[in-house]
């Protein structure tokens, strides 16, 4: 099954590449900064016919169709664009995204970093890889030092789950703090050690399903705010090399929300 995710991650990984800087239509979802490509769509609807016609019985949740119920215990959880707002800008930065879940564990991941052409996977139990090569999370364990990951959420002039002030403590606290603009491919970063730390909040299954299986296979430790079991279903995710995530978990602290 791993074998096949990969080979249609990397199809829909061509289908976005060869979309990339020419001309195409862009929708609105919710508000102006949650956009959907033509490309999405090409791109979600070649994986869900692979699956219909490999796994006909597979459910299925994709970002831009929702969800497709089978009579089987596996569903895949797919994001066929993640970083859109990247794409549609003509910055580099986007992935495709797979996961496939097993009674409602992740039993394989795939994001394939799509301009790059870095293929990261996991099964689970077995280690993650990317291109074929074992990765592993870094060792540091000085969240002065480190560099954090994170991203905001379309509403973030609501400024959700004190998203800002969030951002503000972790900029304080450590080296520096990126923001990429793709979560698949921050939770990978973070699994091959590039990245100590991530979090965000109002996340979809979608876009951490595959990234925090890598995460965990790579040795890190992937929860809630709270330090609770991660539940994909739920909006917010930490992720790290283990080393800094109780520093990481205390400075979330700082601001508390009952809205989650």
């Amino acid at each position: 099954m791993l074998e096949k995710v990969q080979f249609i991650a990397k199809e829909a990984g061509n289908i976005i590449k060869e979309g990339f800087g020419k001309n195409f239509s862009i929708e609105f979802k919710t508000n102006e900064s949650n956009l959907v490509t033509e490309i999405d769509q090409k791109s979600e609807q070649l994986i869900k016919s692979f699956i219909t016609k490999e796994f006909p019985n597979h459910g299925i949740l994709a970002e831009e169709s929702g969800s497709m119920d089978g009579d089987s215990e596996y569903l895949w959880i797919i994001d066929p664009l993640d970083g859109t707002t990247n794409f549609a800008h003509g910055l580099p930065i986007f992935s495709v995204s797979i996961g496939v879940q097993k009674k409602g564990e992740t039993i394989c991941g795939v994001v394939f970093d799509v301009m790059r052409e870095c293929l990261y996977s996991a099964e689970l139990g077995s280690g993650s890889y990317c291109n074929s090569q074992k990765i592993n999370v870094n060792n540091n364990n000085n969240i002065k030092r480190s560099v954090l990951v994170t991203g905001f959420p379309y509403d973030i002039s609501e400024n959700p789950e004190f998203a800002i002030e969030r951002f503000a403590a972790f900029l304080r606290n450590s080296r520096a703090v990126r923001r990429l603009g793709s979560a698949a491919i921050d939770l990978c970063y973070v699994a091959s050690g590039v990245f100590d730390g991530y979090w965000e909040v109002s996340l979809q299954p979608w876009d951490m399903c595959a990234g925090k299986l890598i995460v965990e296979e790579a040795g890190g430790i992937v929860t809630n705010f709270k330090n609770e079991k991660l539940d994909i279903f739920s909006k917010q995710i930490l992720a790290s090399n283990g080393n800094i995530h109780k520093e990481m978990l205390e400075i979330l602290k700082i601001h508390e929300s009952d809205n989650y």
